[in-house]
């Protein structure tokens, strides 16, 4: 757990409410959140929904794992400890995301439930969706492009997911994709047809 070395800090409130922000954009901000295995899907999938949003009207924004630590986590490695503090600090950047009532997509491995039930707990009730995009190891390896789980394999890559670092699958996430069968267009209906049911976006 990261220990608090602010004080005397306030949270400040604007004008504008949140509910000003619903009647405004005709959408109620929510992180979905894409969890599984390098090499699963997650990104694609980000991708194709963001750009579906968009298209019909919406406001939608993906924080990427590779994007993310380019700059903001660019000082995280990836033992346990930075993994935990890379998840923590996506999840406050999404809750302020949701906050400002935008569709918030994040596309991270984030192996551990503890941190992405830690990432859950920051927002409220029906604000975040897990996906568990789910795919057996063997598919990854195959779309593996950029031969990582070789590289894993061979001892060059150290804590890689799957390999040599644990993946704890989600116990109970909202919607799970076995991107193995389904296509990127049909997980990408499954999600939208989610949060179409769950109230957070309508389309025409």
């Amino acid at each position: 757990m990261t220990q608090e070395k602010t004080t005397n800090i306030t949270w400040h409130h604007g004008k504008i409410t949140r509910e000003d922000r619903v009647g405004l954009m005709k959408q109620k901000g929510v992180t979905v959140w894409l969890t599984g295995l390098s090499g699963a899907g997650k990104s694609t999938i980000a991708v194709e929904l963001e750009h579906a949003l968009l298209d019909n009207g919406h406001q939608a924004y993906i924080l990427d794992g590779d994007n993310i630590r380019h700059g903001l986590n660019k000082n995280l490695g990836f033992s346990p400890e930075d993994r935990s503090e890379n998840i923590r600090r996506i999840g406050e950047v999404a809750r302020l995301f949701t906050d400002a009532n935008i569709v918030t997509i994040t596309a991270f491995i984030s192996p551990y439930r503890e941190d992405r039930e830690r990432a859950r707990a920051l927002q409220k009730d029906g604000e975040f969706v897990e996906v568990y995009v789910k795919c057996p190891i063997e598919v990854c390896e195959k779309r593996d492009t950029k031969g990582l789980y070789k590289k894993a394999r061979s001892g060059e890559v150290k804590e890689f997911t799957g390999i040599s670092a644990p993946y704890e699958e989600p116990l109970k996430p909202e919607i799970t994709i076995d991107t193995s069968i389904a296509t990127v267009e049909e997980s990408t209906r499954r999600i939208l047809g989610y949060l179409e049911d769950k109230g957070h976006i309508k389309f025409a």
